[in-house]
């Protein structure tokens, strides 16, 4: 019987049609959203997938992502023993700094043929499923806000109870008549988050969240620039609310500075500004043994990052304040998956597959594909 090889590498640059406009703190999306799709194929006919989601506002770009996968990752990896993934994502990590979406795709793609040669979930070869659904968070982030008022109503009859609201887009004022109507049109038992990413100044950012406690929000993401640590600590020791880092923490080096600087209560965790799922899940350890409870983060992902994701949430105890794992269903016009992710009564649930448990759907892929690489 032959090792097992890696024996080719393909990228598709791809532009995600979307249903929806977003609104944040640190930008809007409206029309379309680029992405990279990556395909790992071996000698024994099994492939591997992965995806990148970068935003160009957040990380990177998704140009830069496909030619980083394509130049560097890719002439390390073809020829390679697929089953070395954490041998494999060093060399990555030295060869080339940056990146973390397109290291979070290949490691991805990586994992789904790990886990489809010896026939078991990649949940199970991060240490079995700690949990087997993970209570969805759906964000308030369109600025027609009618809609969104429609959508969430719709969700709630759907069973969904956890609502992020985006804020710091807008005036303080708006911020709070939108918090307002939810919280009065909303069931009181429904669990409302805010979230600024970033789009707070430090000098008013206290004064305004106070405002903002008076809707009693499960906790307050991101309220003011990444490097702006000092003020997360001062806003984190002011405010009741706990404080959630998003965008000041990507790696776990940034996850020690949360914990010596007491910048933040909560910390969200996402696999594309982590580069991959090895990383996020030091950062969950390290908040872990902090004390520090995590979120499942994501960027504007298609079903197969949702569902690597998944399998990461699964298999992380820490990460247990449920996860925004919609967008592939709410927010994308495409599908690539065979079968999309299944969302019941307020949960969305982990595959139970070989691999990422998904099948991939090319044909869509090439409806999006913009630029091809192999």
């Amino acid at each position: 019987m032959s090792e097992l090889r890696i024996t080719g590498i393909s990228v598709d640059l791809v532009r995600w049609p979307l249903k929806m406009k977003r609104r944040h703190g640190v930008g809007d999306i409206e029309g379309s959203m680029p992405g990279v799709i990556v395909k790992i194929s071996t000698n024994a006919g099994i492939v591997g997938w992965g995806e990148a989601s970068p935003w160009s506002v957040f990380t990177g770009t998704a140009e830069a992502n496909a030619s980083a996968i394509h130049l560097y990752m890719r002439p390390l990896v073809v020829g390679a023993d697929p089953l070395k993934v954490s041998t494999l994502m060093r060399q990555i990590e030295k060869t080339i700094v940056g990146h973390t979406e397109g290291k979070a795709a290949v490691e991805m793609a990586l994992l789904d043929i790990v886990g489809k040669h010896l026939g078991l979930p990649v949940a199970q070869l991060l240490g079995g499923y700690y949990r087997s659904e993970v209570p969805l968070s759906v964000s308030i982030a369109n600025p027609d806000f009618e809609e969104d008022c429609n959508l969430a109503k719709a969700l709630v009859a759907d069973g969904v109870n956890i609502f992020k609201v985006k804020t710091g887009f807008s005036t303080h004022k708006e911020d709070l008549r939108r918090l307002e109507w939810l919280r009065a049109n909303l069931p009181a038992t429904v669990d409302l988050r805010v979230d600024y990413n970033q789009g707070l100044d430090p000098w008013n950012a206290i004064r305004h969240l106070k405002d903002v406690e008076a809707f009693r929000p499960t906790f307050i993401e991101q309220p003011v620039k990444r490097e702006q640590r000092a003020a997360m600590a001062a806003i984190t020791k002011a405010i009741d609310t706990p404080i959630m880092a998003d965008e000041s923490v990507f790696t776990p080096a940034e996850a020690i500075d949360m914990v010596r600087g007491e910048i933040a209560d909560l910390v969200s965790i996402k696999i594309m500004k982590s580069g991959g799922i090895a990383r996020a899940r030091e950062i969950a350890a390290i908040a872990e043994a902090a004390g520090i409870t995590a979120y499942g983060g994501t960027m504007f992902e298609g079903g197969l990052a949702i569902a690597a994701g998944l399998h990461m949430v699964a298999a992380t105890p820490n990460i247990s304040l449920g996860a925004e794992f919609y967008t592939s269903t709410f927010v994308m016009e495409v599908e690539v998956l065979k079968t999309p992710i299944v969302i019941d009564n307020g949960s969305t649930r982990v595959p139970t597959g070989a691999g990422l448990g998904v099948e991939v759907d090319e044909d869509n892929i090439r409806r999006i594909s913009t630029a091809h690489f192999e």
